[in-house]
């Protein structure tokens, strides 16, 4: 009876989604020469690829918050589909980097890590507490007494102490986990106003008036959170509205004093909040860019406003930094998260998280046209994975982000019920031992919610290790399976700032002519004559 029941819903699903059982393969694959010549190809890439030894004039290091492996393949596939492909053979672009390792991502308090404690370890050279920002694991959550003295640098104060510019792109609020370990040392990653600060003892500042008033020497900085950087009694300039819970009651005007500062300096700078505004900066006539395009997080690329009224895109965002940054002769750092990867996953939302995969993987092209191998490392990771699966045996080409089309003679499930390939262990939608018939059910629309194994209020965060990508200089140090605090050691190393400022005895690269400079050359020469 049951296989019967299966074998009927099968034919259900078949003729409701308009396919064909079996799988959606490419009349090329089915020759054996096919696999054989690429994976020659492969082998002869391979054992071409050459390590880069230079200096890195510039570093770009691209997050994708909660990018596990699972995340980058249905990212894959779904990219794949977008352009018509059954998507499994499809490559993002910084999977083609020649360099692979991996990042061990726990905090050093607990298993599975959040993203205050893995950005000090993959900015700052040092793993940290759950929850903690830029500060030592000497501290615990929310002792802002604890924190005084134990704050540790980051990647952008090494860059920015060796003259480079420096540069901070995300889709969160620019006061959020990630990008602010960049630059704040917090013993909580919700201190980001002073209005969440109630009570709190000692003398810490909040995260935004760290990034204001003590880091002012920042080029670019893009992302939403306005709210936190605004007067009390404010009235945002997209919405209309006051959010008299978190914009700030200290009575200082953060934008305000952005804009005076760089004033008094002579600067030429310019703040923005649309995306016409944003357009319209010259880079070559601006020193400094401030951009706030919502009042928190800005929208899911699915859901951006393209127009000027809107928000730009990251790829958009990521091109103007890189664009002001490069004026700089002795190099940059640009930190560009892909945030709401992150966000889409804990809501278990798995289109919009695809979808920003592959919003992120667009900005990491832009980067790559608009820089050369030879003197930028460029490196892609994630903070963590999510509890997030590809599950059952669909065809090849199969939607991912709708039913596994069922085999019901090998592995129909036992219930004759069908689901879906993508499936989370926890979050907000739970059947409770009655499982929903999703036979008519829109599961690709970018709002379903997806089914979990644990009934939570939020999806979690996943303990196991993420990828690392990289290519340019010193890249090939990603090799293996990585503490997550080594990353920025990479990246300073490479770029021979911080305590590796003097460790740099190694050539620049000429990108013009792509060979060594000639006073390179000479001063190996004379090392060699020694």
């Amino acid at each position: 009876m049951q296989a019967i029941s299966s074998l009927l819903w099968f034919s259900l699903f078949c003729l409701i989604n308009n396919i064909n059982a079996g799988p959606k393969i490419p009349n090329e694959e089915r020759d054996p020469e096919f696999w054989r010549s690429k994976a020659k190809e492969d082998l002869k890439l391979t054992l071409g690829k050459k390590e880069i030894n230079s200096v890195a004039k510039n570093v770009i290091m691209f997050l994708g918050d909660g990018m596990g492996v699972a995340t980058v393949t249905a990212a894959r596939i779904y990219k794949g589909q977008l352009n018509g492909q059954p998507g499994e053979e499809t490559v993002l672009s910084f999977e083609e980097f020649p360099n692979l390792g991996l990042a061990k991502t726990y905090n050093v308090d607990r298993q599975t890590p959040d993203s205050a404690g893995t950005a000090t370890a993959y900015l700052c050279g040092v793993k940290g507490n759950y929850a903690t920002l830029g500060v030592s694991p000497n501290v615990p959550r929310k002792d802002c007494i604890a924190q005084k003295g134990r704050e540790v640098t980051s990647i952008l104060d090494w860059s920015k102490a060796a003259g480079k510019s420096v540069g901070i792109v995300t889709t969160s609020r620019v006061t959020h986990a990630s990008p602010a370990a960049l630059y704040a040392h917090s013993a909580e990653r919700d201190w980001e106003g002073d209005t969440d600060m109630e009570g709190v003892d000692g003398e810490c500042k909040d995260i935004a008036y760290q990034l204001i008033y003590d880091n002012s020497n920042i080029e670019v900085i893009l992302g939403g959170g306005r709210r936190y950087l605004m007067l009390k009694n404010q009235t945002d300039p997209e919405t209309g509205k006051i959010d008299l819970n978190k914009q700030r009651k200290d009575g200082r005007d953060l934008i305000k004093a952005w804009a005076e500062d760089k004033e008094a300096r002579n600067k030429f700078h310019t703040y923005v909040w649309n995306k016409q505004q944003f357009d319209n900066v010259d880079p070559r006539n601006t020193d400094y860019l401030l951009g706030l395009f919502e009042p928190s997080h800005m929208q899911y690329e699915l859901e951006r406003d393209k127009s000027g009224n809107g928000e730009p895109s990251i790829a958009e965002m990521t091109q103007k930094a890189i664009q002001i940054l490069q004026k700089n002769e002795k190099g940059f750092f640009l930190f560009v998260e892909g945030a709401r990867i992150d966000h889409a996953h804990h809501d278990t939302l798995p289109k919009k998280a695809l979808d920003e995969v592959v919003a992120m993987d667009a900005a990491v092209q832009m980067a790559m046209k608009m820089t050369n191998e030879m003197d930028t490392l460029m490196v892609v990771t994630a903070d963590h994975s999510h509890v997030f699966n590809i599950a059952g045996y669909p065809y090849r080409g199969n939607n991912i982000l709708g039913l596994v089309d069922p085999n019901p003679a090998e592995y129909g499930p036992a219930d004759g019920l069908p689901y879906t390939t993508l499936i989370y262990g926890n979050g907000p939608n739970y059947n409770y031992g009655n499982r929903t018939n999703l036979t008519d059910v829109d599961t690709t629309h970018k709002d379903f919610v997806f089914f979990s194994a644990v009934p939570m209020a939020d999806e979690t965060h996943g303990a196991e290790e993420v990828a690392i990508y990289a290519r340019g200089p010193m890249a090939h140090l990603f090799q293996r399976t990585h503490e997550q605090n080594y990353i920025p050691h990479v990246m300073a190393y490479a770029s021979c700032v911080g305590e590796y400022a003097t460790d740099c005895d190694r050539p620049v690269r000429s990108v013009a002519s792509g060979h060594v400079s000639m006073i390179s050359v000479i001063f190996m020469c004379i090392l060699c004559v020694i």
